[in-house]
């Protein structure tokens, strides 16, 4: 999820939602955490019954052209109740500072800007830890304006995504997120493993 696109939208809702000037400027920019007021809808069995399912279609509910609505009830289906979204930035002092979002806020304050810009994110490497019901994926995206795999990403990041098994599906716990930038390269580790050549 690029804060590229998002994160001056995210982050002026923020603000709105009545931060104070001294956590405006603290290293560590926290709202107040909200309580999502919307119902969640009934998730399709297919789109939560494993790890890749749920985050293809976690990657494909944000994904669309200008002027397309995303399917907001999906999105929504996939997040357990009171999920969190955590978008990064970095301030010009160059501290670290990250907002929290619920899926309502995501939708009310980011959602604008994907339909007005036409957004495309895919996943292009993952890493995988996980422990009973509790699972952590590390999630390395590309960002486009197009669905063109062949368009120059306009950003890349990581998406750090929590996992809950309830026994019967996959949950979205919390989206927690950065972008690649001068000085914070993606790690080779976290990037796709070069094709071998073939073979003479």
């Amino acid at each position: 999820m690029s804060n590229r696109l998002l994160g001056g939208v995210l982050f002026a809702s923020v603000t709105a939602f009545g931060g104070t000037a001294h956590a405006q400027n603290a290293a560590v920019f926290i709202r107040p955490p909200s309580v999502d007021t919307s119902p969640r809808p009934a998730a399709r069995p297919s789109e939560v019954e494993s790890v890749d399912a749920i985050l293809k279609s976690l990657y494909d509910v944000i994904s669309g052209p200008a002027g397309q609505e995303r399917d907001w009830n999906r999105f929504r289906s996939l997040l357990l109740p009171n999920a969190r979204l955590m978008p990064t930035r970095v301030n010009p002092d160059g501290t670290a500072a990250v907002a929290v979002l619920s899926a309502d806020d995501y939708v009310r304050t980011g959602g604008p800007s994907l339909v007005k810009s036409g957004f495309f994110e895919r996943e292009i490497s993952r890493k995988v830890e996980r422990y009973g019901s509790v699972l952590h994926a590390f999630s390395t995206y590309e960002s486009r304006r197009t669905a063109d795999p062949n368009e120059t990403p306009f950003a890349r990041g990581i998406n750090s995504i929590q996992l809950l098994k309830d026994g019967n599906r996959w949950w979205v716990v919390t989206i927690y997120w950065d972008s690649e930038r001068p000085g914070n390269e993606i790690p080779a580790e976290y990037l796709p493993k070069p094709k071998p050549k073939p073979k003479p």
